[in-house]
């Protein structure tokens, strides 16, 4: 999850088209803060730890509501969206039919905790349709949780690319160079998703990703999320990176990601860096 959170803290100062539309911008900076994706992200989690491996879509999306709403009574002011607002604090929370990228944001443990893909997919499905029940919130989740499994399991960028388009349908063919000049504002999963693969699959390293996805402009602490959670499984974490990550979460949030530590599957990243350098 270092991925994802390093992903929503780095972007958040830039979100809304406040950076400049580069890759040359400080990394971290006092600006740099989690927000709302980094909160479920780690709802989600906790969740999801709570049960059994082999649990159940009712076990598991139970978990799921009520880990959301106690994390969102912890952190009320991290810049949720309206709707969803109105979900944490509901007494009966119910899906929405959302598109919005929130079901992807929030992920990432999911494409650690499983040992299949037909599993991952499955419960990524459960996580975002708590909320996320419109198809294309539910494919963002499922092609995020997908890419990161195959990420960790060994992967290469082409494998991943071709079984994103095949079983999710996105336009991957495009660059960050081509979609930069006209991206701006996106909190749709159609439209962040894909550009946040994209983002990874251009990238050579966990911060070169994160780097990418901030560039594109827009919802950049989100889309820089998603992308940071796929790198963070095919690449690794620089130990300085990790250690800026835990420095800046509250305690509880730390609890939380050390736990998963312990829980996650581990990842084949092997050398990642020379395969990258071998596909340009």
């Amino acid at each position: 999850m270092y991925g994802a959170l390093l992903g929503d803290m780095i972007g958040s100062p830039y979100e809304f088209d406040r950076g400049d539309k580069t890759k040359d911008f400080e990394l971290i900076n006092n600006d740099v803060e989690y927000t709302d994706d980094s909160v479920m992200t780690i709802a989600v989690a906790q969740a999801l730890m709570s049960c059994d491996r082999d649990a159940g879509e009712e076990e598991i999306t139970t978990a799921v509501v009520r880990s959301m709403q106690n994390w969102g009574k912890r952190y009320p002011y991290v810049g949720y969206g309206g709707r969803f607002a109105e979900w944490l604090r509901s007494r009966d929370p119910q899906p929405y039919n959302s598109w919005g990228n929130g079901s992807a944001m929030r992920v990432s443990s999911v494409g650690w905790l499983f040992d299949t893909i037909e599993r991952t997919r499955e419960v990524a499905r459960w996580t975002a349709e708590v909320t996320h029940n419109h198809p294309e919130g539910i494919k963002g989740a499922e092609a995020t949780a997908s890419a990161i499994f195959m990420a960790r399991t060994g992967s290469t960028k082409q494998e991943i690319k071709v079984y994103i388009i095949k079983e999710f349908g996105y336009d991957l063919s495009r660059t960050c160079d081509e979609i930069r000049p006209h991206y701006h504002m996106d909190a749709s999963c159609q439209g962040s998703v894909p550009e946040a693969i994209i983002s990874f699959l251009e990238g050579n390293s966990l911060e070169d990703v994160i780097r990418n996805a901030i560039s594109l402009g827009g919802d950049t602490d989100t889309l820089a999320c998603i992308a940071g959670s796929i790198a963070e499984a095919f690449f690794g974490v620089p130990v300085e990176m990790k250690e800026e990550c835990i420095a800046r979460i509250e305690y509880d949030m730390q609890r939380v990601l050390k736990e998963f530590d312990k829980v996650r599957r581990p990842a084949k990243t092997g050398n990642r860096k020379e395969e990258c350098e071998t596909e340009k």
